[in-house]
């Protein structure tokens, strides 16, 4: 039996719905911010998305600065200029907005900008958080504009390692954002390629949390409802861009992977972190690719969880019915079915694939899958997930 000791966390106040973003300045006076900066992506930073959300702190006479030197897997040097931005112009906290790059960045700038310690020394592993001073972290305001990674109601931030081509998740309490406005009208823009990709990876959170080990019942519950309203609404959002009744069940269910993962995630992210730091593929897209090789490695663990969640999600056969509804979700919304098909002149060698698997079994979400990840095993995932 299953010991019956667990610790659960819920994120923070979430403004839901439809036009929120003009909440904005009431949302920074409640939380004390008079002067942010606001970070996001230089992709973002041109859109009229930008102008007409820096117009509402215009029109209320609210200070800020703007930064948005952002790659999409962000790195140590873009979190560098983020703090000499932050004080540089005296703020005294973050507008996160934009996906999941820009969020972290932006929790990190709000974190790391007091500390006097190297951002690695409070990379999430045991208690290093403690390092921290608590009282030097500045507050932020996370408003996603993209429906997957969730990071706009998580603790953490992750950042590659420009060195050693890792990807690290730095983490912290008071990381977590103190208000959240959750607008599904800022992701009405968000291009097709985009919308698959972080709508698989809130897929990929919820999964991987609903077949982690361990006893949690709540993160279990909110992962079903997330893989189903995932299942119904992606490719709805895939194909009409302007469905703001799909947009906003997206978003909801990123917002639901990511609380749900507080119970773990697996052999996915294990293997897509790396292939990520070192090949600058998008996350989410990345996750999709790896899912049914995953899925079909962990069926021995999951095979009964699976099936149960299949029939509260109206799919029949069990988990190969699962698993071929995954296939068809993905080839619906044109997900490469190999990583030839997601990275260009993809030419791994044996030793470019040792050293991948070595990156993933020593990621911090390896822990998490139900079947144990060797690098025996990592080694065939990436092989399959090469040869299809």
């Amino acid at each position: 039996m299953i010991k019956l000791i667990s610790k659960w966390n819920y994120p923070t106040t979430v403004r839901f719905g439809a036009g929120r973003i003009k909440e904005l300045p009431e949302v920074l006076e409640a939380t004390g911010i008079k002067n942010p900066l606001f970070v996001t992506d230089p992709g973002l930073a041109r859109l009229p998305v930008v102008a007409s959300t820096l117009k509402i702190l215009d029109d209320a006479k609210v200070p800020y600065g703007v930064f948005s030197d952002v790659k999409p897997n962000p790195v140590e040097s873009n979190l560098t200029a983020g703090i000499a931005a932050f004080k540089k112009g005296k703020h005294d906290g973050v507008i996160a907005f934009g996906g999941g790059s820009a969020l972290d960045l932006g929790k990190l700038i709000a974190f790391q900008a007091g500390q006097t310690r190297p951002l690695w020394d409070f990379e999430d592993i045991g208690d290093w958080w403690t390092r921290a001073n608590s009282d030097a972290i500045a507050p932020v305001i996370a408003v996603p504009t993209t429906a997957g990674t969730g990071s706009e109601v998580g603790r953490a931030g992750v950042i590659t390692h420009e060195e050693s081509h890792t990807k690290k998740v730095i983490f912290h309490p008071k990381m977590l954002p103190a208000i959240v406005i959750a607008d599904p009208k800022l992701s009405v823009g968000m291009p097709a390629f985009i919308t698959a990709g972080t709508g698989m990876d809130a897929l990929a959170h919820c999964l991987e949390a609903y077949c982690a080990p361990g006893y949690h019942p709540m993160a279990d519950g909110i992962a079903v409802e997330g893989i189903r309203l995932v299942f119904e609404n992606l490719p709805k959002a895939f194909a009409d861009g302007k469905d703001l009744t799909a947009r906003a069940h997206m978003m909801s269910a990123a917002a639901m992977g990511a609380t749900a993962f507080q119970k773990g995630l697996g052999a996915i992210h294990s293997l897509s972190h790396p292939i990520g730091a070192i090949y600058d593929t998008h996350h989410g897209m990345t996750n999709a690719v790896f899912m049914p090789y995953v899925l079909a490695f962990n069926r021995d663990a999951v095979e009964e969880r699976i099936g149960r969640l299949a029939n509260y999600i109206g799919i029949k056969g069990g988990f190969d019915g699962f698993a071929k509804a995954v296939l068809k979700l993905r080839k619906e919304l044109k997900v490469p079915h190999t990583l030839p098909g997601l990275i260009k002149d993809l030419d791994m060698n044996k030793k470019q694939k040792e050293h991948i698997a070595d990156m993933a079994i020593v990621d911090p979400t390896a822990g998490g899958n139900p079947v144990k990840l060797t690098k025996k095993a990592a080694l065939k995932l990436l092989d399959e997930a090469i040869a299809g």
